[in-house]
């Protein structure tokens, strides 16, 4: 404990007031002026002048049609998300109507190009199932220790700890990027629900639950039977979720994350 009553860790983490005189310093000597964004034509924000977006890549995977021409201009318009071809409401409505549950058929529509038959489907889910396992004391040694109150930071600890568990994590062949995202698809669900539980835990002292996943369900149903403690959840919940899961599922691929595709393809 320091003089103050607060412990090392607290003052080294605080914004102290020679910290914020500093801040104001760097504000000063960083600023930049705002004419030399046209001078070099830098483009703010991934934007032109305009504030129009700036096309970073191709792809055949997605799109988002937020508007449409009229009388020779565009204006805004009821947006519509495609993934394949596909308007997203008509494969929402077909699983609907159909009564399953749609991210897994999602994932492989974007992952292959079409959407699995019967067999196709449950060889994928039986493919995603075989890689939910993570490796031994993972969860206690990665998740539960320093546990995250973000859950995207506890994700993006526990997928870079995972690089150190692969035999083969630095090659780009096709093949070994897809087993990598299949692996990625059946574990983050898991890891984001252990790290929920674990923030609870030691944040607001509630019970802990490590629930293990059901091979027989669907990952919309598995992420509710492992968060509650009870393991009970309703259809309309289930359903509801695997609609935003579908909804969210190809977000940050191109069609809506240009940062993302310059990352990505500059960085191979």
């Amino acid at each position: 404990m320091t003089n103050n009553g607060k412990t090392v860790e607290q003052v080294l983490f605080e914004n102290t007031p020679e910290i914020e005189r500093l801040a104001a310093l760097c504000e000063k000597s960083n600023a930049i002026d705002k004419e030399l964004y046209t001078e070099y034509d830098v483009k703010r924000g991934l934007r032109d002048v305009n504030g129009k977006g700036v096309l970073a890549g191709l792809t055949n995977i997605s799109d988002v049609c937020a508007k449409k021409i009229v009388n020779g201009e565009e204006v805004p318009c009821e947006g519509n998300l495609y993934y394949r071809g596909y308007n997203i409401k008509d494969l929402v409505r077909g699983f609907l109507e159909a009564g399953h549950f749609g991210f897994e058929e999602v994932a492989y529509l974007l992952l292959f190009g079409e959407l699995p038959n019967a067999k196709q489907l449950a060889e994928f889910h039986e493919m995603l199932v075989e890689r939910r396992t993570l490796p031994p004391t993972f969860v206690r040694d990665v998740i539960m220790k320093a546990p995250s109150a973000n859950i995207m930071n506890a994700l993006q600890k526990s997928v870079l700890t995972l690089y150190s568990y692969d035999d083969n994590p630095d090659s780009i062949e096709v093949s070994n990027v897809l087993r990598q995202s299949l692996q990625l698809i059946g574990k983050l669900p898991m890891i984001a629900v252990y790290a929920y539980h674990s923030y609870r835990h030691f944040k607001f002292d509630d019970n802990l639950y490590i629930r293990t996943p059901d091979p027989s369900m669907p990952i919309a149903e598995n992420i509710l039977q492992m968060i509650r403690q009870n393991g009970v959840f309703s259809p309309l919940e289930a359903k509801v979720l695997d609609i935003a899961l579908i909804l969210h599922a190809e977000h940050g691929g191109g069609n809506n994350s240009t940062f993302t595709n310059h990352v990505v393809t500059s960085s191979g």
